[in-house]
């Protein structure tokens, strides 16, 4: 829905309320040294803790997506383009891109029952041997099937590895090891780690269902036990132009999350025992020989389905180059978060630094842009998008559907949770050595006087899991900025982690360093300007890995 004129109102008061701040510099620049410094400006750390006060004030309670406080910041977001004078660039000449949502839940516990080899049968038990996978589609399941162990799922011809050489899953429900073998590279783990990879390589074998089993060193990460609270949280995905859910590799749907324990029960009789395959899983390699379990298995679950709608905020700022306008680098950053839930008095997700800190260094970045004297080549895209924390669902819509030519979109800088808890000296681009970005972060950052850094945490798999890789997968070379771990970062940076991600103290009362704030909008705006003004479209290196997979979309 168009912005609010009330709503619209009040985010130019916000913003009005700060030009003072706006002209006077929070940090002084290094002297400008490239064409694309010559077009530098100073960000106002007042301008981020503006931004920031209203996204993650309790108005919004939480900003859940296909809400009423998501509506309130979208409109804000807009409101603020509009002060910038930014071109809408949603739908019919809005701000807004309207993103039609299925929102589904399990309605109960679901129910798995098993035969073995040996003829015996039992059950599952609910929150000890598994947890039910809510479906999108339907709200009713019934599959009885025997059970095919595929290993870790994995099918990489690059490695020579296809995990399901030899078996026979048409029809059948595969067992998958959650994760991939420690010996990949990082951001490559993380690819073949995701679910959605591996549902669809289930589906291109026939497979018509995945029960997902832990490792030994998954279930340490991210314990079952810790699952069980959360079975029934609502989870959502994007409707295409003919109101069917998206729902990747569908042919063979997740179908339940086993604990060691279930996984045990499923294995009894097998040729392997599970032992035996979890220790074989932990090697560099993880090379796991799949087999037959010989267990046939009905599986039953009741899923509660609404249609919702939410909405990401779209802006343009036109190129100044006649030929390379038609080409557009985004500025993504999401800018939904939990809504209201948890067992504390407060329940109110406020999101401040995830993501209302990446929101605000979006517009901070935008300003730049706008008040800018040399104008960027290449056109900018403003893209606040909806739905991130349901699994990327906005920034997917968006890249699968965009409202500009989606042949022009030549790359994405995207902004998602910087820690501003500490005066950062480091960043960490993730994915900017896989295309000729790397060199333009590399340049950038120097001008800023900020260092790079490897990914400190390559087990989280960070770089599959924010909205830049939606982009990544339609082919655009991206790169997603993190605060890095010099200067107390590291501690800051895992304290957060550990006390206030996903919690409703991650809020306005953490001593958020606004400075930092400016620092960070100054470095990314930095990056989008080389990438906007570099003579040649950003592009994969010859042979990199997600080059080879994506890049000839």
């Amino acid at each position: 829905m168009p912005f609010s004129r009330r709503v619209a109102l009040a985010g130019v008061a916000l913003l009005l309320t700060v030009q003072p701040a706006l002209a006077a510099p929070a940090a002084k620049a290094k002297p400008a040294a490239t064409k694309a410094a010559a077009s530098a400006f100073t960000p106002s750390a007042a301008a981020i803790k503006a931004h920031m006060s209203f996204l993650a004030d309790d108005l919004l309670e939480g900003r859940e997506s296909g809400t009423r406080g998501y509506d309130i910041a979208a409109n804000y977001v807009a409101s603020q383009y509009a002060v910038m004078g930014v071109k809408p660039a949603g739908d019919n000449g809005s701000y807004l891109q309207q993103v039609p949502l299925t929102a589904f839940r399990s309605a109960n516990e679901g129910g798995v029952s098993y035969t073995g080899a040996d003829g015996k049968s039992g059950a599952l038990i609910f929150g000890e041997d598994y947890l039910p996978s809510a479906q999108a589609r339907q709200a009713e399941t019934s599959i009885t099937a025997p059970l095919v162990f595929v290993g870790y799922g994995i099918v990489a011809p690059e490695r020579g590895r296809d995990d399901y050489a030899g078996l026979d899953v048409k029809g059948k429900i595969v067992v998958i090891l959650n994760g991939a073998p420690t010996g990949l590279q990082t951001e490559i783990r993380a690819h073949y780690s995701n679910v959605n990879t591996k549902r669809v390589e289930a589906a291109k074998h026939g497979a018509i269902g995945v029960l997902t089993l832990p490792t030994t060193a998954s279930e340490k990460t991210r314990p079952f036990a810790r699952g069980v609270g959360n079975y029934q949280e609502w989870r959502m995905t994007w409707n295409d132009a003919q109101g069917v859910a998206n729902v990747r590799g569908a042919g063979a749907p997740g179908l339940a999350t086993l604990s060691l324990k279930g996984g045990a029960k499923l294995f009894a009789g097998a040729p392997v025992s599970l032992d035996s395959v979890l220790a074989a899983a932990e090697t560099p390699e993880g090379l796991v020989k799949g087999f037959d379990l010989s267990t046939n298995v009905t599986i039953q679950l009741k899923t509660e389905i609404e249609q919702r709608r939410s909405s990401n905020v779209v802006g343009l700022i036109e190129g100044s180059d006649p030929k390379l306008k038609a080409q557009t680098i985004i500025l993504s950053a999401h800018l939904d978060h939990l809504g209201i839930h948890g067992k504390d008095a407060d329940k109110i997700n406020n999101g401040a630094l995830d993501n209302a800190s990446g929101v605000a260094t979006m517009l901070e970045v935008a300003r730049g842009f706008k008040e800018a004297k040399t104008k960027p080549k290449r056109s900018i895209v403003l893209l606040a998008v909806t739905a991130e924390e349901k699994g990327l669902i906005g920034s997917d819509y968006f890249a699968n559907n965009p409202t500009v030519a989606k042949a022009g979109i030549a790359a994405d800088v995207n902004l998602d949770m910087p820690i501003l808890l500490y005066d950062f000296q480091d960043v960490i681009a993730f994915g900017a050595d896989r295309s000729s970005i790397g060199p333009a972060v590399a340049r950038a950052a120097g001008r800023v006087g900020i260092g790079l850094s490897a990914d400190p945490l390559p087990e989280e798999g960070l770089f599959t899991r924010s909205d830049h890789y939606r982009f990544v997968e339609q082919g655009v070379p991206s790169v997603f900025l993190m605060t890095g771990f010099k200067n107390g970062g590291e501690k800051g940076f895992k304290d957060f982690l550990a006390t206030h991600y996903h919690k409703p103290n991650d809020d306005l009362n953490q001593p958020i360093n606004y400075q930092a704030g400016a620092r960070f909008a100054l470095v990314n705006y930095q990056i989008a300007r080389e990438l906007a003004d570099m003579p040649a479209r950003p592009s994969w290196n010859k042979g990199d890995f997600f080059g080879n997979l994506f890049g000839k979309k």
